[in-house]
C-alpha cells in the first residue's frame, strides 16, 4: 500500500504493487496483488498471508487474486510457491485467480499452472 507522501519512484526502482485483504466468508480471504508481481511483492504478500494464518480465525481457503497483476516474473511465481507451502503447513487451500495472459503464461510455462487449483477468467480469444 502507497502513502501519498512517499516520493514517486524513481526510475531504477520498481513501484511497490498493492496487496488488499477481504475476508469474503466464514474461512475464506481474498489476497489481491495490484501492479507488478516480483520481488518488491514478496515481502507485502508474505506478511499479510502471515498476520492472516497468525490471527484468531485463520483461512482455510486463500484466493490470492491475481487479475489486476500487470507484470509476472520468477520471484513473483517463488512467493506463489512459498504461499502454498505456507498454506498446505496449515491445512489450509489456496486458489489461484487469473484474468490476464500477462499470468497466465509464466504459470503455464513453470508447470505451476497444473500444480496449483486455478480459476481462469481469461476474456475468451486472449
Amino acid at each position: 500500500m502507497t502513502n501519498p507522501t512517499d516520493p514517486p519512484p524513481t526510475a531504477t526502482e520498481s513501484p511497490v504493487p498493492e496487496v488488499a485483504v477481504e475476508r469474503t466468508s466464514h474461512g475464506t480471504v481474498r489476497v489481491t496483488v495490484t501492479g507488478e508481481f516480483t520481488a518488491e511483492a514478496r515481502r507485502p504478500v508474505i506478511r499479510a498471508v502471515t498476520d492472516l494464518l497468525l490471527g484468531e480465525d485463520p483461512p482455510t481457503h486463500l484466493l490470492l487474486d491475481m487479475k489486476p497483476v500487470t507484470f509476472l516474473n520468477s520471484a513473483g511465481l517463488s512467493t506463489v510457491v512459498q504461499l502454498h507451502r505456507m498454506l498446505e503447513g496449515r491445512g489450509s487451500e489456496l486458489e489461484l485467480l487469473v484474468g490476464s495472459t500477462v499470468v497466465a503464461r509464466p504459470l503455464q510455462l513453470s508447470g505451476l499452472w497444473h500444480r496449483f487449483h486455478v480459476r481462469d477468467e481469461r476474456a475468451p480469444g486472449s
